[in-house]
């Protein structure tokens, strides 16, 4: 969930007012009430991202030993899950949250189907169908990963795809949510042959066994939950001492997480896409939300009076540089958006609100005064995202992510002629 009122920082606040600057100025527009609709939608979207922003909850559901503790610390990079390397270590089908710097994150982390002894932990029912369910009751997850270790995918699949069902049935009854499940075939590294055991995983019949395995997992899901189904296979295995990865074999852990982010409702996609700390994952994200901002602002300068509505264009360029810096890892902070923006020309200082520093920033955009076409909204707003990502992804300086928006400007104008 998003933070509570009081956890609220002013910066958090200042995003806020923001948001109802923005709603503000588009009631007061002449815009038409189609082209309203459409800005109307991308701001959901912007404050999905950023105030509404949530932990995302993701369930892991497949037998003992298909990799689902090794999982979460693969997607975090960090020691979260205890392996159980030869007993089960899950019982409880529980909530674990995931508490960082970056954020948080739920991950149902279920007692293993097909168990024929009793794990470690201390369990609440009598089987692990309904463990998940008691949980699955407690919170409603976005998605379901069901894992099937590469070697026994052909193993009592049947069984486990018909629990799999149940358990989308349940979380359709309890919260009226179509939950998507995304297949992942775990543990590739041990198929044939063995002296390809080292990601990338190079040879023709390492591959070919991979191709099999996802194709033979997304049949069978796809025959007994009746809707296609993503497979992805992945390696997962790290290994640490004193909370220090000392070994890893991650491979495709990158592609599963890109997928996932997708899958996620939009107040958890950022939350995710940080958390990895995957540079692809987060740029992809953020070019996604560039892309969706820069098409509603180029249809505001398409406007006969686009002079009247640069408060507008001016507060969703900055709504969005606090989405991509929320992507990076940067936490909503004022500051540090006012200094990205000063970096490109914009001067503005600390006290300003976020909605002054919107009425500044038509500084932005060169053109005849406030008055700009709708091609050069597009391009100066995509820009403007490009040199988000080079300040708030990769880290790079102001300059730089200033040099970035220039470049990319000067490309889009000789484009336009």
């Amino acid at each position: 969930m998003a933070d509570s009122p009081k956890n609220r920082s002013k910066d958090y606040e200042q995003m806020e007012d923001l948001f109802k600057y923005m709603y503000e100025s588009l009631n007061k527009s002449k815009l038409s009430g189609s082209m309203k609709d459409k800005i109307v939608d991308e701001i959901g979207k912007l404050k999905s991202f950023t105030v509404d922003a949530r932990a995302p909850r993701i369930a892991l559901v497949g037998r003992r030993g298909s990799g689902k503790s090794s999982l979460i610390n693969a997607i975090f990079g960090e020691y979260k899950a205890e392996v159980g390397d030869i007993k089960s270590k899950t019982g409880r089908g529980t909530w674990y949250t995931y508490e960082g710097e970056l954020g948080e994150m739920e991950i149902l982390d279920t007692r293993g189907l097909g168990e024929s002894e009793a794990p470690d932990e201390e369990t609440s029912a009598a089987d692990p169908v309904s463990e998940v369910k008691a949980s699955i009751k407690e919170k409603c997850p976005d998605v379901i990963l069901f894992l099937a270790k590469a070697k026994e995918v052909g193993a009592r699949i049947d069984e486990d795809a018909v629990q799999l069902l149940d358990l989308k049935k349940e979380v359709n009854t309890i919260h009226d949510y179509d939950v998507p499940v995304i297949g992942v075939v775990t543990q590739v590294d041990e198929l044939a042959p063995l002296s390809d055991s080292t990601p990338p995983f190079s040879s023709p019949r390492k591959q070919e066994n991979i191709e099999f395995s996802v194709e033979m997992l997304g049949d069978k899901l796809e025959e007994i939950v009746s809707t296609p189904i993503k497979v992805i296979p992945v390696c997962s295995y790290m290994e640490f001492d004193n909370g220090k990865i000392v070994y890893d074999l991650r491979w495709n852990v990158d592609v599963l997480v890109d997928y996932l982010v997708k899958e996620l409702p939009t107040e958890a996609q950022v939350i995710l896409a940080k958390l990895s700390k995957i540079k692809s994952v987060q740029k992809k994200l953020a070019r996604k939300i560039g892309k969706g901002v820069a098409g509603v602002t180029g249809i505001v300068g398409a406007s006969p009076i686009p002079g009247s509505d640069m408060p507008i264009i001016t507060s969703l360029q900055i709504s969005m540089v606090g989405s991509i810096a929320m992507i990076g890892g940067t936490k909503i902070n004022k500051r540090k958006i006012i200094d990205f923006i000063g970096a490109l020309g914009v001067n503005a200082g600390v006290g300003f609100a976020l909605r002054e520093v919107a009425r500044q920033a038509v500084k932005i955009f060169p053109g005849a005064g406030s008055v700009i076409s709708g091609s050069l909204a597009t391009a100066g707003t995509y820009a403007l995202c490009e040199a988000a990502i080079k300040y708030f992804i990769d880290y790079r300086s102001a300059d730089e992510a200033k040099k970035t928006f220039e470049k990319e400007l000067d490309a889009k104008r000789e484009e336009l002629g």
